[in-house]
């Protein structure tokens, strides 16, 4: 797409699509829907309301919402003035965005509802720059003369100009606004340290678009359901630019809860989604025909392990004139039943944020779903590299470089790129800038990596999270973490042995798993959480972990497992916003547990 800016970018798309749908959105529990024409008109409209508010281009806009149509409008309007929209994370405390907002000196702030709203009144009077606040939800009550409802912008905005002059102004602001200009500051949660702003352009977002749209098979034609946060740069691009742009009808949606019930009722053709998810959905699965059992749950089990086996024959290149015609009996008998329960319209997954173990995917794959994994940095705006659907797609690996992407491996195994998707650098903290970008531009992604013989990037692990034993041996956990989680009785798996004899884990647990188990054994018990001390189910659990990890190195293997009682949480700092684990607060955190495991 031929445009340098968004403001450009939104007015080509909205014109080239005019009257398709381009969201769709839950209001009272009824899908509402708003076509691409629509969508720029509410932007433009609400882009006066902005500038009669004072807000011009540079100013700083917080944005605190869950998904919701008004999140990608307010975004298009502000990017139509040249204004910064700064997106946070509704699950951030009050101390959190008031630390940010004062290093962006946000100028407003654009909150969801009043439970967000509250939490900006805490700190209002100690950002001196934050003149505004903007709610989103009309039925939010305040009497305070700088609270202000955005619907009622709209309406201002729409009553200040006719037609014409309203897109005459926005013309004459449009072709001010730069490739180099910022278009958000995404505060990156870092599983380590301070959030820093990362400041993406124009340019570094456009180009990252159109790169990402030669490699991602998307059309008019797809229908999706977006659930992962907007606020993270991954699914801002799929969602608000990719999509998008290709004519694409996006269903918005803020729960993980609801969203099984939100797949049955749009029955997406394509989806952004994280590992975890699909692993939870793998398992479900799972434990639904184990419960079944008898005849039904040994079909089940047949029709898996010849699909599993057919994917797998296929992704190795193998060739089986038996296997195929069992494939396609285990299809008709079992599988293409699940696939309808999954997703009737489902042909194309993409996997983001985190790896993804070989199983899960292939059981997707067997189901006749293409799944692909993405990966990228939001200093890279944040896509560097998505597997391409032919010969040279290797399971575990995270594809090729896209399109303007540049690579490169350092002697130690770290992965650099560069490109016009590489950020402008960090807000206000140039010394961080420099410790990530070069003199010539090359971006460092943290990430230990290796170049396949097909050229396909595979991650060994994250640069500081390698572990090196007291022996001087390095251990990469996410590979063992992401083999022990396959087990149905564990949630979530952390690995701890840096200068350690041997390595050791503290798990989650899958409490319904484990209830079903000691049920089997007929364990009685008070509470579910008693079942974690329990001789025989830890037993039996060690057992599936050995198994699991049979294949790894005798150094990289768990010795030593203890379960959590509770889960981690953003709240206790063991998790990030998107749900990263904070490996240094978890060690920190349960340091005695750890030690307990080393006899110390």
């Amino acid at each position: 797409m031929n445009v340098s800016t968004l403001a450009e970018f939104y007015h080509v798309v909205c014109k080239k699509w005019t009257n398709k749908i381009a969201y769709k959105y839950k209001i009272d529990d009824e899908w509402k829907e708003i076509s691409y024409n629509d969508f720029l008109t509410q932007a433009e409209c609400l882009a006066i309301g902005f500038l009669e508010l004072g807000i011009k281009k540079g100013d700083r806009v917080g944005i605190v919402s869950e998904n919701r149509i008004e999140w990608v409008i307010s975004v298009a309007a502000l990017s139509l003035i040249g204004a910064i929209d700064v997106p946070l994370f509704p699950t951030l405390t009050s101390k959190q965005e008031e630390a940010i907002f004062n290093d962006c000196k946000a100028n407003v702030v654009i909150v969801s509802n009043n439970f967000q709203l509250n939490k900006v009144l805490e700190f209002k009077e100690n950002v001196d720059s934050l003149r505004h606040i903007i709610v989103m939800n009309d039925s939010t009550p305040s009497e305070e003369l700088f609270v202000r409802k955005l619907s009622d912008i709209i309406k201002r905005g729409t009553a200040l100009k006719t037609e014409s002059e309203r897109k005459q102004l926005l013309l004459n602001l449009r072709i001010k606004i730069q490739p180099e200009d910022i278009v958000t500051l995404i505060y990156t949660s870092g599983t380590t340290g301070t959030p820093k702003g990362v400041m993406l352009t124009n340019k570094n977002l456009l180009a990252n678009c159109n790169a990402a749209s030669q490699a991602v098979d998307v059309n008019e034609n797809d229908t999706t359901v977006s659930y992962l946060p907007l606020c993270h740069c991954f699914e801002r691009m799929v969602s608000a630019y990719l999509l998008w742009a290709k004519g694409s009808t996006i269903a918005l949606t803020s729960s993980i809860e609801t969203l099984m019930s939100v797949l049955a009722e749009i029955k997406p053709s394509f989806m952004t989604t994280v590992p975890k998810f699909l692993d939870t959905v793998k398992k479900k699965i799972d434990a639904s025909m184990q419960a079944q059992g008898g005849v039904k749950y040994k079909t089940y089990n047949w029709a898996v392990n010849i699909g599993m086996k057919y994917v797998r024959n296929k992704y190795e290149g193998k060739s089986n004139v038996l296997l195929k015609p069992q494939y396609k009996l285990a299809q008709s008998l079992v599988l293409n039943k699940i696939k309808d329960k999954v997703g009737p319209n489902l042909r194309q997954l993409i996997s983001g944020g985190a790896a993804l173990s070989d199983e899960t995917a292939i059981f997707f794959e067997m189901l006749g779903i293409k799944m692909l994994q993405g990966y990228g940095l939001t200093e890279a705006s944040p896509v560097i590299s998505v597997v391409r659907y032919d010969e040279d797609n290797e399971l575990g690996t995270i594809g090729t470089a896209i399109p303007g992407v540049e690579i490169k491996v350092e002697e130690d195994g770290e992965l650099l790129v560069r490109g016009d998707n590489v950020m402008k650098g960090y807000w206000n903290n140039k010394a961080a800038t420099q410790e990530v970008i070069d003199e010539d531009g090359w971006l460092a992604t943290g990430d230990i990596v290796k170049i396949t013989d097909k050229n396909n990037i595979k991650i060994i692990d994250r640069k500081k999270f390698i572990i090196v034993n007291s022996g001087g041996k390095n251990i990469a956990p996410q590979p063992v973490e992401m083999v022990i989680s396959q087990s149905k009785y564990i949630d979530q798996c952390v690995l701890i042995g840096d200068n350690r004899e041997y390595c050791v884990a503290l798990l989650t647990p899958n409490y319904s798993e484990i209830k079903n188990l000691a049920d089997s054994f007929n364990i009685k018990y008070d509470k579910e959480s008693d079942l974690l001390s329990n001789e025989q189910i830890v037993s039996y659990i060690k057992k599936d972990i050995d198994y699991l990890q049979k294949d790894f190195s005798k150094f990289e293997r768990v010795r030593k497992f203890q379960f959590l009682y509770k889960p981690f949480t953003i709240e206790s700092g063991e998790l990030t916003p998107k749900l990263s684990i904070r490996r240094n607060v978890v060690e920190k955190n349960y340091s005695e547990l750890i030690n307990s495991m080393y006899g110390s």
